[in-house]
């Protein structure tokens, strides 16, 4: 082999070497904003799980006979927050959250309440931030994956240990209502 020849092999292994290491940074970079994407959802759960305590207090000095809603929040709550993000916990806890924003509805004094309004001002902004997180995650998935899965990064990502990210999925309780802009009555 000549010194020219030897010469063109280097500078294509060099140039397959550079491509390789952009893709690769590309790919973190990707990785990345899913990895941000679930710690946002993470985040607003977790203030969705703080507010709910000071709303059932708030429930109970004007709902005391409503002990078995209360107390079923609260361990919905307690579900939800302890462990992994896990829709059915998450389902659950909305359920119960839905049933102490009824009783609104039969204590005019709870309703008029500015605690209670402020409150449900809060967890309508939680649901809609957490909503938000959603649809941005599920960008950041599908811009990952289709990085992934573009030529030439194709070549490298699986044996660079880049493998396919899931999208946010939503069980059947949440189809339909995520996107929504929750029902809050502040009348």
């Amino acid at each position: 082999m000549s010194s020219m020849e030897l010469i063109i092999l280097a500078v294509i292994i060099g140039a397959l070497f550079f491509v390789a290491i952009g893709i690769y940074n590309r790919l973190v970079a990707l990785r990345q904003n899913v990895n941000q994407g679930v710690a946002d959802i993470d985040a607003q759960l977790r203030q969705r799980h703080d507010l709910v305590p000071n709303l059932v207090n708030t429930v109970k000095g004007y709902a005391s006979h409503e002990a078995d809603t209360l107390e079923s929040v609260i361990a919905a709550r307690n579900q939800a927050a302890s462990g992994p993000m896990n829709s059915q916990d998450e389902a659950a806890l909305r359920v119960a959250l839905d049933k102490v924003l009824a009783l609104a509805e039969a204590y005019p004094d709870l309703k008029a309440n500015t605690n209670f309004q402020e409150l449900q001002r809060e967890l309508s902004n939680v649901e809609d931030k957490l909503a938000a997180s959603r649809r941005a995650l599920n960008a950041a998935v599908s811009r990952y994956n289709t990085g992934r899965e573009s030529f030439p990064a194709v070549l490298f990502a699986g044996g660079m240990g880049f493998q396919e990210a899931d999208f946010h999925r939503l069980d059947d309780s949440e189809k339909g209502i995520v996107d929504q802009v929750p029902n809050v009555d502040f009348s």
